[in-house]
């Protein structure tokens, strides 16, 4: 059994969040009463009590800016909860969020959708990843939730 790493967002991306989201605009921290926020930065869910902002992140341009792919189209950007402060990150090994339908979404080197599969067991991410990077096509991988889509967080090969 292969063991995959989430990547939750770095820290100097983080930073540059705090201070303006990938659509432009400031963060508006809040307090979050009830907890249970997707928290993109440490991979867990919300404490109640706890200071978070939700911001617009480009999870798939930040990477090709890296890589110099040309995603194009697929070219996307949406709302992820952070801590309003830095943290310390993610607090262990375990899968995040994978008590959940998720969707394991592929991407070429260009940034291009090669497609996708639901997972629906915590069991079933390692040999949808595995199964993900046996084509020599794909390059990157996210995980996304189901309801909205929403990015939760990244798998690279290797």
């Amino acid at each position: 059994m292969t063991t995959y790493t989430a990547h939750p967002i770095g820290p100097a991306v983080l930073k540059e969040l705090r201070d303006g989201d990938d659509a432009g605009r400031p963060p508006a921290p809040l307090t979050d009463e009830e907890g249970g926020a997707p928290l993109r930065c440490c991979l867990r869910r919300s404490e109640p009590g706890e200071r978070i902002a939700l911001v617009s992140y480009a999870p798939l341009r930040r990477w090709a800016a890296q890589t110099g792919a040309e995603p194009g189209p697929y070219d996307e950007q949406g709302p992820v909860f952070i801590h309003a402060d830095a943290c310390a990150g993610p607090d262990g090994d375990e899968l995040p969020f994978a008590n959940a339908h998720r969707t394991v979404r592929r991407y070429s080197a260009e940034g291009h959708i090669l497609g996708g599969l639901l997972v629906s067991t915590p069991d079933a991410f390692d040999e949808a990843f595995t199964d993900a990077f046996t084509d020599p096509e794909v390059a990157l991988l996210h995980v996304r939730a189901v309801e909205y889509g929403c990015f939760l967080y990244e798998v690279r090969r290797g």
